[in-house]
C-alpha cells in the first residue's frame, strides 16, 4: 500500500521547486525579450543612420579613405542586429517545454544562467568593438576597440555550446528492426 504521506511530501517538494525555478526562467526570458527588442530598435536605426550618411554621400563615410569606417560600422549594424534575434530566440527557447525539462537536469539552472550572461555580453562587447574600431582609426587598421570584438566571439560562442547541451543532444532515430 501506498504511503499518502511519502505522495504528499514529493509533491510538495516538486510544487515549492517548481515556482523558484519557473520565476527565474520567467525573469531570464523577460531580460533577454526587452534586450532583444531594445537592441533590434538600436541596431535596425543605427542602419538606417548609415544609410542616411551613404544616401546624402557624406564624405566623412563614402570617401575612400572612410572604408575601414564604413566597413566596421557595417559590421557593428549586422552583427548588433543579428544578437539581437538570438536574443528573442533565447527568450523563446526559455519558455519552451525542452527549456524547462533541461531546468530539471544537473546543472541546467546555472548553466541557463551562464548562458544568459555571456548572450547579454556578447550583445554589448560585439558590436561595440567594430564601433569602436570604425570610430578611431588610422590608415586602413581599424582602432583598438576591436580587441572587444574576439572576446564577444568567445563569449557568445560558449553560451551557444551552453544552450546547446541544455537541450540536449541530436536525437537518435528509431531503429526499425530488419529482416535476417
Amino acid at each position: 500500500m501506498k504511503n499518502p504521506d511519502r505522495n504528499r511530501r514529493g509533491s510538495e517538494r516538486e510544487v515549492e521547486s517548481r515556482p523558484a525555478s519557473e520565476a527565474a526562467s520567467m525573469a531570464v526570458a523577460a531580460r533577454h525579450w526587452r534586450c532583444g527588442w531594445w537592441s533590434l530598435l538600436g541596431f535596425l536605426s543605427l542602419g538606417l543612420v548609415l544609410e542616411a550618411l551613404h544616401g546624402f554621400k557624406d564624405p566623412g563615410y563614402v570617401s575612400p579613405s572612410q572604408s575601414t569606417r564604413r566597413l566596421m560600422w557595417t559590421l557593428a549594424h549586422v552583427h548588433g542586429t543579428l544578437l539581437a534575434l538570438v536574443q528573442l530566440c533565447f527568450a523563446a527557447f526559455l519558455g519552451s517545454p525542452v527549456a524547462r525539462g533541461a531546468d530539471s537536469g544537473p546543472g541546467g539552472v546555472r548553466r541557463r544562467e551562464w548562458a544568459s550572461v555571456l548572450l547579454l555580453a556578447s550583445q554589448s562587447l560585439l558590436p561595440a568593438g567594430f564601433l569602436l574600431g570604425g570610430w578611431f582609426f588610422r590608415g586602413g587598421d581599424p582602432g583598438i576597440g576591436v580587441f572587444l570584438v574576439p572576446v564577444g566571439a568567445v563569449c557568445l560562442a560558449v553560451a551557444v555550446g551552453l544552450i546547446a547541451t541544455s537541450a540536449g543532444g541530436p536525437t537518435k532515430r528509431p531503429q526499425t528492426q530488419s529482416e535476417p
